[in-house]
C-alpha cells in the first residue's frame, strides 16, 4: 500500500504540497556587498517547512559553479547570480511572477 501524505491527505505519487507551495511564496533575489567587497547573492523569502532548501541550495550552487550556504528561509550564493538564479528558480517550478530581484 502507497504512503499518505499527512498534509494533503493525497497518495504521495499524486501529492500537491511541493506545487501549491511553490506557488504561494514571495522570493525576493537580491545582491549584497560585504567585508573586503565580496559580493553575495541572496535568495530569501523560501519555506523550510514544504521546501527542501538544502537540495534547492545544492541545486543552485552545482548549476552555478560557485559556494554557499543555506538558512532555515534562505540561500546565499558567492558571486553576482541575479539573472541566473532566477531562470533556475523558474526551471524548479516557482511562479515567474512570485519572484522578485533587486
Amino acid at each position: 500500500m502507497s504512503e499518505i501524505c499527512p498534509v494533503c491527505g493525497l497518495p504521495k505519487e499524486l501529492c500537491v504540497c511541493g506545487t501549491i507551495a511553490k506557488e504561494n511564496l514571495e522570493i525576493e533575489v537580491r545582491v549584497e556587498k560585504r567585508k573586503f567587497g565580496k559580493v553575495y547573492t541572496v535568495v530569501s523569502g523560501l519555506d523550510s517547512k514544504n521546501l527542501d532548501i538544502k537540495e534547492l541550495a545544492k541545486t543552485l550552487k552545482s548549476r552555478l559553479a560557485c559556494g554557499g550556504t543555506y538558512t532555515k528561509d534562505s540561500i546565499e550564493l558567492q558571486g553576482d547570480h541575479k539573472k541566473q538564479v532566477r531562470d533556475i528558480l523558474i526551471e524548479q517550478g516557482f511562479s515567474p511572477e512570485s519572484i522578485k530581484i533587486r
